[in-house]
């Protein structure tokens, strides 16, 4: 189940709110900019579907994005457990950093634990299955994808490029608690 836990950016032992109710999560991310959905495939999504066939079960939502926020490229990422690299790659999102352009992951499968640094307090949202959320462009935030990550999103882009992650150089993300 999504859920949002809000933290004072100074205490990270004692959350100040915590909802699960994905309307609420998404009135109060709107709040703060940052945009949260819930979408619905056209078809069943199963292990084997292609990039193409997995962006295509979500075909309306993915051009409704892409029309309202000029995003250029779409594609699929997916981890499955047990890899390898699961543990270098975990450390590559669990420190504070912004990007130049909106971060856009859409959870297909699995989930995944966005951390944003927003007005002196910390945002958790951890997102599962069906879940879209949107970090806007030079949010201070992290990303944790568990100890053994199994996930499949779909992301979406403002230059063919992709998202480059600038270090706030703030040890916060250390401090506050972590998906497993």
């Amino acid at each position: 189940m999504s859920q949002l836990t809000i933290f004072s950016a100074n205490n990270p032992n004692q959350a100040l709110q915590q909802v699960q109710d994905a309307n609420t999560i998404a009135s109060l991310l709107a709040e703060q900019g940052v945009r949260f959905e819930q979408w619905q495939a056209t078809k069943d999504i199963h292990s084997d579907m292609s990039q193409t066939e997995i962006i295509d079960a979500y075909q309306h939502d993915v051009e409704r994005l892409k029309a309202q926020g000029g995003y250029q490229t779409v594609d699929v990422i997916s981890l499955a457990k047990g890899n390898p690299s699961a543990p270098e790659l975990r450390q590559k999102f669990l420190f504070e950093h912004t990007h130049s352009e909106d971060e856009v992951r859409f959870f297909v499968k699995g989930q995944g634990l966005f951390c944003l640094h927003l007005n002196n307090k910390v945002y958790q949202v951890l997102c599962q299955q069906g879940d879209l959320i949107s970090v806007p462009e030079n949010t201070p935030h992290w990303f944790d994808m568990g100890s053994d990550p199994e996930f499949t999103a779909i992301r979406l882009f403002n230059n063919q490029e992709g998202w480059v992650a600038s270090s706030t150089g703030s040890e916060i993300a250390k401090q506050f608690p972590l998906l497993d």
